[in-house]
């Protein structure tokens, strides 16, 4: 992905009623993009989104190019950049820059983040499996009516072994702290 604005840059066909229009007010840009009028001004205060001039009656005249700024946002932000990020970025781009190797590195380091999660998810697949597994064979000999106290099992084991969920949850969270 780039978050560059590229030719290759997929647009919905946004048909105008004035083919020469250069501005959309917020309610238009918002439906061309699939947002709110709340995010367009979110993303205005946040610095992703320049702040539009005004027409005379008070309404936001958006470029008709922000509805490509506007879908980039998303698109970055649906593969893990944040608004802050981006803001760094699409500023360093105003002024000239080009933060391509930033773009990079962030991204690399979102990738990383995830391959983590996975390998988190994996341990909690497993984990999850034995004490069904083990659920179901204690189930399988209790009796019909008699509580079987499957949650108490986990608040047990992690007292008992240090190995249940709670303590997975610390380790993680202790794991993303030094980083």
């Amino acid at each position: 992905m780039t978050l560059e604005l590229v030719p290759t840059f997929i647009l919905l066909h946004v048909s105008f009623d004035n083919p020469g229009k250069r501005f959309l007010l917020a309610g238009e840009l918002a439906r061309f993009a699939g947002v709110s009028s709340d995010t367009l001004r979110y993303y205005e205060r946040k610095g992703v989104l320049l702040r539009p001039p005004r027409s005379v009656k008070g309404y936001r005249l958006y470029p008709v190019e922000s509805l490509q700024r506007v879908l980039l946002v998303r698109r970055a932000i649906s593969v893990g950049f944040n608004l802050k990020e981006l803001a760094e970025i699409l500023g360093d781009r105003a002024r000239g820059e080009f933060p391509c190797s930033k773009v990079r590195q962030l991204a690399s380091i979102k990738l990383a983040e995830i391959e983590d999660r996975l390998r988190d998810m994996k341990i909690l697949h497993a984990e999850l499996q034995a004490i069904i597994g083990d659920w179901d064979m204690r189930l399988a000999i209790n009796r019909d009516g008699e509580p079987a106290e499957l949650l108490s099992i986990i608040a047990d084991s992690e007292r008992e072994n240090g190995t249940g969920i709670e303590t997975r949850r610390r380790n993680i969270q202790r794991k993303k702290a030094v980083k």
